[in-house]
């Protein structure tokens, strides 16, 4: 099936889970969310928010002040998308897609909020690196940034660089967060956001021409019970992913004390 999994997990195990992909599945991915909840229990005395939202579905992009998001504002609709005028014009959309026998793909945004200071390990361990790592490992998922992310790379030093200042409550901060709320590896205390792209779904009813394991031409249709887009689906495994990264770091922070 082009773009599945079926030829490497066969060139490497030998054999493949022809009704629905085995672990490239995202089935898979149901224990990931059932284990971010007890990871978002251990972060919520802290304060730590993790919200996540559907910013864009194939060329329709919304339009969102994450500083006042809230998961009921996410929730809002089936889309999970927090701007209503892009929401509605993503369902129709990704409806077209269904007509189609197509298939579509998106981003999904993600900001935590009230991160501890100092979470993250300087080289191998550096907490973006990881939160990239939870993140690319999830199904579908294709790109990861944070803070400025490749954005960053049309501006000049002067303009990326985040300012140190002392706000009102006397405490220090920085004008700016393009950092994406990390420094050198490790949580600065502000907020932490990123993006995370995800393919057109693999599995489409429409006709592709491809070969079966003799290397024989075949023409292809997949039947079944697939969505013309899984990213509204993948929003409360991104933040499963990134309360899980947060709770671990967590855990290694408050060992480190204890031996200290």
């Amino acid at each position: 099936r082009p773009s599945h999994a079926d030829f490497s997990w066969d060139k490497k195990y030998g054999h493949r889970d022809h009704r629905g992909g085995g672990r490239s599945s995202a089935r898979e991915t149901a224990a990931r969310v059932a284990a971010g909840a007890f990871a978002k229990m251990l972060l919520k005395p802290l304060g730590v928010e993790v919200v996540a939202w559907v910013s864009s579905v194939g060329p329709i992009i919304s339009q969102v002040d994450f500083d006042t998001l809230t998961t009921q504002m996410v929730d809002a609709n089936v889309v999970r998308c927090p701007d209503h005028q892009a929401a509605a014009l993503m369902m129709e959309y990704i409806e077209n897609m269904k007509a189609q026998s197509d298939s579509t793909g998106g981003v999904i945004s993600c900001v935590l909020r009230n991160v501890p200071l100092g979470l993250g390990e300087p080289v191998f361990d550096k907490l973006h690196a990881d939160l990239a790592k939870a993140i690319l490992s999830i199904n579908a998922a294709k790109g990861f940034e944070y803070g400025s992310g490749f954005g960053g790379t049309l501006l000049k030093g002067s303009e990326q660089n985040d300012v140190f200042v002392v706000n009102t409550q006397n405490q220090l901060t920085t004008k700016t967060n393009y950092s994406g709320g990390i420094l050198g590896g490790i949580s600065t205390g502000q907020p932490i956001f990123f993006r995370a792209a995800f393919k057109p779904v693999a599995s489409i009813a429409k006709e592709q021409i491809t070969v079966d394991k003799a290397g024989k031409t075949v023409a292809l249709k997949i039947q079944g019970r697939h969505d013309p887009c899984i990213v509204p689906r993948a929003v409360p495994i991104v933040e499963a992913m990134a309360a899980l990264t947060l709770a671990d770091h967590l855990l290694r922070n408050r060992t480190a004390q204890w031996w200290l």
